[in-house]
């Protein structure tokens, strides 16, 4: 007989309603694999084999089984199982129709809508609200800089060639929104995504040059050398005054101070104005507007 544990990790992400515990395993097994921690109670009406209480996939199935009729994964959860694993997956997201009203449980978050059978997609056993509803959904009605994140990666992991497909696919989601609210911000958004951002930072680092009244910057933009090489990769940039943007981030920049500043020497003997952002500008902005603000009146007055 295979260990309890084993048993139900083999049904899709490990977890199964109680009572097809107690049928598979035997009620017995199952008080004693729950007495024992082999198991976990982890809402009204499933169990979940112990090692797999973190996994992503295995909570969003969890809140599913828990919440039952009519119930789908959506918003934040949704998009983390679309691949923008910059979304956090918990709390879980479920929406459920308007006539249900489930109890609440720590953890779950339920919302009430309909949706049609169509725009349900079903991703390694978990039914999910298609990605193009999702993402429309959250430019709507999440933080605008995490919704452009989530959007800018979920372009970027599409082919380049694919790209304008969602694109349209998400503008006609807002266009048919029954609901009005936030669809203004959610297109100037949508417009200012691209899918070449590297990181959430850099998608906070455009809305907020964006709210601030700047021109759009081109993301991800290449320095050549007179043979066609590549000599830099900028995060943003406005070639035509020759203003670079760079965001600092602790990870990508750990140890490297030596050469951001040779980098930065070059780029300004090439003519280049480069301002740097960090983590704390993208707290508070300030700083950093106004240094655009500087860069952007030298290019465009002549003033040192």
């Amino acid at each position: 007989m295979l260990p309890v544990v084993t048993e139900i990790r083999t049904i899709p992400n490990g977890v199964c309603l109680r009572t097809s515990a107690a049928a598979r395993l035997g009620r017995h097994r199952l008080r004693s694999a729950l007495r024992h921690g082999e198991l976990v109670p982890l809402w009204p009406r499933v169990v979940v084999a112990r090692d797999r209480i973190a996994d992503p996939k295995t909570l969003a199935t969890s809140a599913i089984l828990s919440i039952g009729r009519g119930a789908i994964i959506v918003r934040e959860t949704a998009a983390f199982l679309h691949g923008c694993t910059s979304a956090e997956p918990t709390p879980v997201h479920v929406q459920v129709p308007y006539d249900r009203s489930p109890k609440r449980r720590n953890g779950i978050v339920v919302h009430q809508g309909s949706v049609e059978p169509e725009d349900v997609v079903v991703h390694e056993g978990v039914p999910l609200a298609a990605l193009d509803l999702v993402l429309a959904d959250l430019l709507c009605t999440g933080r605008p800089r995490r919704a452009l994140g989530y959007l800018d990666h979920a372009l970027r992991n599409r082919p380049v060639d694919e790209r304008d497909e969602l694109t349209a696919a998400v503008a006609a989601r807002l266009a048919a929104r029954a609901d009005r609210r936030g669809t203004v911000n959610a297109s100037i958004l949508l417009g200012i995504a691209d899918g070449r951002r590297e990181s959430p930072a850099e998608s906070s680092l455009c809305v907020i040059v964006h709210d601030a009244g700047f021109p759009p910057p081109e993301s991800q933009y290449t320095i050549h050398n007179l043979d066609g090489r590549e000599l830099y990769r900028l995060d943003f940039a406005w070639p035509e005054l020759r203003i670079a943007l760079e965001y600092d981030g602790y990870e990508a920049h750990e140890g490297r101070a030596t050469q951001d500043a040779a980098r930065e020497q070059d780029l300004t003997r090439r003519g280049w104005l480069v301002v740097r952002a960090t983590a704390t500008d993208l707290a508070d902005p300030m700083r950093l507007v106004a240094e655009l603000r500087r860069s952007f009146d030298q290019r465009l007055t002549g003033r040192a």
